[in-house]
């Protein structure tokens, strides 16, 4: 996932775009917006539900913002070129990939203090938990490998080689990874348990895929793809079901388990929002209007809220949107 710079700006600021469910008549609306000091590039977003924060990565810090308060409580200083945020929430600890320093900086959840750091592959991006296995997996974009580390001890497990250049991930929590490779259209099946690619399933018409969410009871994957199109695919199979039709510059999708709503955020500054009327059929809800590069997202399960990340007109905020 590349970052954006934005130069020659004394101070940035962060549109972080929060959405709710839609209201019966199908709108969303911005609530509130939530300012934050700074300078540098964003990326990933990661909420951990139980402890009710969002973290959002920003140039060599994370911040960490209350998503009920929707206040900035804190923050994670010296993640340099932060790209991701992991959450291991039965653990007591969070993860940040930092692609200029090549480590993942291990932090405590309650007090945010850092822990240790780990090394890894060159310029680590997407960070996902594994929980069938207790690891966290840092996906290196300049080694095309991932890094395995054990959560409770910080040691590497060890190293995957994924012969190509990985983008995001999700964990099936029953000893399986998937990851795409923007760069070969692939999707990527690793046991996380053995640290080997089992299977390289290509993903076509969906090509250059840059985001993934997953439905785990019903095991289907979800891929945004930058060939405009979510992609659908059976997780054991590698089997394409269906696409769908979405925004420019794909960077994020989510899967709502409840209310079974997928979303992508599109970098053109939309969301697709799509309908899972059942495993195998699919239908688009509507399109929201988001802000420009605001590509990046979150979902809070408990609200149904969504956050987005963008730099507006010199301003770095949060923008809340819901009914």
């Amino acid at each position: 996932m590349l970052k954006r710079v934005l130069c020659l700006v004394a101070s940035l600021c962060l549109n972080c775009v929060l959405f709710a469910a839609p209201a019966p008549s199908g709108g969303y609306s911005i609530i509130k917006k939530i300012s934050i000091p700074g300078t540098g590039s964003w990326d990933y977003l990661a909420i951990d539900e139980a402890a009710r924060r969002l973290y959002v990565s920003h140039g060599t810090q994370v911040e960490v913002v209350d998503i009920d308060a929707l206040t900035v409580v804190g923050s994670i200083p010296n993640t340099a070129g932060v790209h991701g945020i992991a959450i291991a929430p039965e653990l007591g600890r969070g993860f940040t990939s930092n692609g200029q320093a090549s480590t993942v900086t291990i932090f405590d959840l309650k007090t945010l203090k850092p822990i240790a750091d780990v090394p890894t592959g060159k310029k680590p991006d997407a960070i996902i938990y594994d929980p069938a296995t207790s690891r966290v997996f840092a996906f290196n974009g300049g080694s095309n490998s991932a890094t395995a580390i054990d959560a409770a001890t910080g040691k590497v497990a060890g190293t995957v080689n994924l012969d190509g250049g990985p983008e995001y991930a999700a964990a099936d929590s029953n000893g399986f990874v998937y990851n795409n490779l923007e760069d070969e259209s692939l999707l990527l099946k690793i046991n996380s348990r053995e640290l080997k690619v089992e299977q390289r399933w290509p993903v076509a018409p969906c090509s250059s895929p840059s985001s993934m969410a997953m439905d785990r009871a019903n095991r289907r994957l979800f891929l945004g793809c930058r060939s405009k199109v979510m992609a659908v695919l059976d997780a054991d199979s590698g089997k394409v079901i269906t696409t769908l039709p979405i925004g420019d510059h794909v960077d994020a999708t989510a899967f709502d388990s409840e209310t079974k709503l997928v979303f992508n955020s599109n970098g053109e500054g939309t969301i697709t929002v799509i309908h899972q009327d059942s495993p195998d059929k699919y239908s688009v809800v509507e399109t929201v209007k988001t802000a420009p590069r605001a590509k990046t997202m979150a979902l809070d399960p408990k609200t149904h809220r969504l956050f987005l990340s963008t730099a507006e007109n010199g301003q770095f905020e949060v923008l809340a949107v819901g009914q």
